[in-house]
């Protein structure tokens, strides 16, 4: 019986890396059809911002040839066309930098890169509050970010720690919009406190809700791995359980949860101080 358990054990676990491999090389497939359009659009962008460029140097040599409506016209539109290029290659920069991260996820390897933690920390609670606005068109709530001065590089595995970012800040999210369709005080408003400072020997990141908080009973068993309060489909109970293990076993962080039932619930995560 030891050997025939033994033998399917050993299935499983090879079932599961058969998985992760495939998976894993199904993703660096996706990523890298995305990035030959990718490419193109941020190229486009810097091309097109070097001709909005060369228009406005030929504008400004018959700038008194011009009637000075025109003129204010063309250079409002010109100042409009130059910022929305600007934008596209900053977010095509963006998305660049996350098929990176994709990338290492997919080739199974754990790359610590000092990494401006506000930056990603910004960057993923934004990417998670739009992906739940896509999904739920009545949510809404305000994002107060709280960021301290002179954060030093952190070495992390950036892609892990934006993983764990994502699943603090949608619970935060499905917290505050549970509430909003819960609560009877018109005056409510939800809202998503997200901090990052200096405490002694750390760096201190919290993501704070006003949602509707944890029951004791739930918070005991909060990073048992498959263990959810959401209903059948919506959630796999594995969230918490990994951001755990991503927090405590590969950056040797802490997370600590504290709530009180229908006011809030605050996650505080400490980084080692970089030496």
């Amino acid at each position: 019986m030891k050997n025939k358990n033994s033998t399917e054990y050993q299935e499983r676990q090879m079932n599961r890396q058969e998985k992760s491999t495939s998976l894993g090389m199904l993703s660096a497939g996706i990523v890298h059809e995305i990035q030959n359009p990718l490419n193109f659009i941020v190229n486009s962008s810097k091309l097109s911002h070097q001709s909005v460029k060369a228009l406005e140097e030929f504008i400004s040599e018959v700038h008194d040839l011009l009637p000075d409506d025109f003129r204010e016209e063309m250079h409002a539109l010109l100042s409009d066309l130059g910022n929305n290029i600007a934008r596209i290659a900053e977010n095509g920069d963006r998305i660049s930098d996350i098929i990176r991260g994709i990338l290492r996820y997919s080739r199974g390897k754990d790359d610590y890169v000092p990494t401006d933690l506000k930056e990603l920390v910004h960057e993923y609670i934004w990417l998670s509050y739009h992906a739940v606005r896509s999904e739920n068109k009545n949510f809404n709530a305000s994002i107060r970010e709280n960021y301290e001065d002179d954060i030093p590089l952190l070495n992390l595995i950036p892609q892990a720690i934006s993983r764990a970012v994502l699943n603090l800040m949608n619970n935060a999210c499905d917290a505050v919009f549970d509430k909003a369709n819960l609560t009877s005080d018109a005056t409510y408003s939800p809202t998503i406190v997200v901090s990052i400072k200096k405490v002694p020997n750390a760096i201190s990141l919290v993501i704070e809700d006003n949602g509707t908080g944890i029951p004791g009973e739930v918070g005991e068993k909060l990073y048992m791995p498959f263990f959810t309060t959401k209903l059948l489909g919506e959630g796999t109970g594995l969230g918490l359980s990994i951001t755990k293990s991503i927090l405590e076993g590969k950056h040797n962080g802490t997370i600590r949860m504290e709530t009180k039932p229908d006011e809030f619930t605050r996650f505080t995560v400490s980084f080692p101080m970089p030496e």
